[in-house]
């Protein structure tokens, strides 16, 4: 029987102290869906960098920070010595600054802006304290609320409508958050849940090879690693073809 890795997610780093902060960000998913908010906003037809920056901040503290620590306050998944207390005042103070980066876009974006202010709150508890049922929190659900909504907002905070093209690159980050979400919760399974694994492969040529957790672990690691890393890669690409 293979012992699975104890390490809840390849990123964490050791419990105690500022290490938990930095592993409930999830740095390289945050990364990844802040990269959609670039993407929407580099489509538009005449980017802002002051707006780029001031949404992809308003992201960052709502999806980075208070989605994250929600989720970790849900039996503590990730294992972090954070108290229930701190986690629900990062949760309240980062949505609340999200908001507030919002509301103060308004005067410049204009109303149409609102709605997005609105729904963004709403996804970030609907999802990760599984209202309505657990509605949201279905692999839909997220790849609408971490990958089409950042790309929309993205560029609706720079163009202030949305179109085609808009709708054809939340199509696609709508996609790409699926397919993470597909590989990434059945690698939370492994690390997190299952406590071993027995069994073998037998090639054609008669070869056996063990299953174990690295048989089964590396693939889905690996891919979302390298997803993570090329999706903020092209991100900077457009950011700086368009910006640059």
């Amino acid at each position: 029987m293979a012992e699975i890795e104890r390490r809840p997610a390849f990123y964490a780093a050791r419990p105690g102290g500022w290490r938990d902060w930095w592993t409930i960000l999830h740095p390289p998913y945050t990364a990844w869906h802040l990269s959609y908010v670039v993407v929407g906003a580099c489509l538009a037809p005449h980017p802002d960098a002051t707006r780029l920056v001031a949404t992809v901040l308003a992201f960052f503290f709502a999806v980075g920070v208070a989605a994250h620590a929600l989720d970790e306050l849900n039996g503590h998944p990730l294992r972090t010595r954070l108290s229930d207390r701190a986690l629900w005042l990062a949760t309240g103070a980062s949505l609340a600054a999200a908001v507030v980066l919002g509301i103060a876009g308004l005067p410049r974006v204009g109303l149409g802006l609102l709605p997005f202010i609105v729904v963004g709150p709403i996804l970030v508890a609907g999802y990760n304290l599984e209202l309505l049922g657990g509605r949201l929190h279905t692999d839909a659900g997220f790849a609408f609320s971490w990958g089409a909504f950042p790309t929309l907002t993205g560029y609706f905070a720079q163009a202030e409508r949305l179109d085609v093209a808009a709708l054809c690159a939340a199509a696609a980050t709508f996609g790409l958050s699926y397919a993470q979400r597909s590989l990434s919760t059945p690698a939370r399974l492994l690390r997190r849940k299952v406590t071993g694994i027995e069994g073998s492969l037998t090639l054609e040529d008669g070869t056996v090879r063990t299953v174990d957790s690295r048989l089964m672990l590396e693939p889905l690691e690996r891919a979302l690693r390298a997803l993570s890393w090329s999706m903020v890669a092209l991100a900077v690409a457009l950011a700086v073809a368009r910006l640059g």
